[in-house]
């Protein structure tokens, strides 16, 4: 299994650790979503790659921010690679005018 497969997996399982725990069916989130109940279950059994958009509107539906997410799906990432997390916060700074500008944001 590659990385893109990994992490589709972790994403869906974060998601639906995230569902459960708040007591919300598929359907409660499809409708909170409005998104197909069964794509969300794709997504949730790692068979969907989520775009962004999609991954907005289930952390607004489960309303849990998508930052915490992203971290949860980091550790758990972490954990299976067998990386020690850094000691100390990580801070990365983006121009996002230019981010959004320009082609070649990130390669300075």
């Amino acid at each position: 299994m590659g990385f893109v497969a990994v992490l589709r997996h972790l994403i869906g399982e974060v998601l639906r650790t995230q569902r459960v725990a708040r007591g919300l069916t598929l359907r409660d989130v499809s409708a909170r979503a409005q998104v197909s109940l069964g794509y969300i279950s794709e997504v949730e059994r790692g068979q969907k790659e989520p775009s962004s958009e999609l991954l907005a509107a289930l952390c607004g539906a489960l309303e849990v921010p998508l930052s915490q997410v992203l971290r949860d799906v980091s550790s758990i990432l972490e954990l299976e690679e067998g990386v020690r997390a850094p000691a100390g916060p990580t801070v990365i700074s983006v121009d996002i005018g230019r981010a959004r500008n320009t082609p070649q944001a990130f390669a300075a």
